[in-house]
């Protein structure tokens, strides 16, 4: 599922600018990204798959303030006209299952550590 992402994001400068165009375009499934709006504060972001809330948390460490301002999906064209042709030869196609969950943040692994102490010290001993 192609998708639309729109992200208001405070950018001061061009540093800011690159800053979070970088880091959208670093995020899977994204196919293009582009500044719109009057100040040019806005990620315009197309891609399939992407998970948005994952994407505006990151640009919101990053850059300290970002809020998620749409998201909707796109239809190609090319597509709608292959599933016209197929409609009109009459041939259905059942329902389509979603692939893959994508998980944004993985949990964190913990290590363990265990203290080893000597039953019987030897004879130089700091005290």
């Amino acid at each position: 599922m192609k998708q639309k992402i729109v992200i208001k994001v405070s950018m001061h400068c061009d540093k800011c600018r690159t800053k979070a165009l970088k880091i959208a375009a670093a995020a899977d499934g994204v196919i293009s990204v582009g500044l719109h709006g009057p100040e040019k504060d806005k990620l315009m972001i197309v891609g399939d798959g992407i998970d948005a809330a994952c994407l505006t948390e990151s640009l919101r460490k990053k850059l300290s303030h970002a809020s998620l301002e749409m998201v909707e999906e796109v239809k190609d064209k090319s597509v709608e006209e292959k599933k016209g042709a197929g409609k009109k030869d009459g041939e259905k196609k059942g329902p389509q299952l979603p692939t893959t969950t994508i998980v944004c943040c993985p949990q964190p692994q913990l290590e363990y550590f265990a203290v080893v102490t000597e039953p019987n010290p030897g004879p130089c001993t700091m005290l």
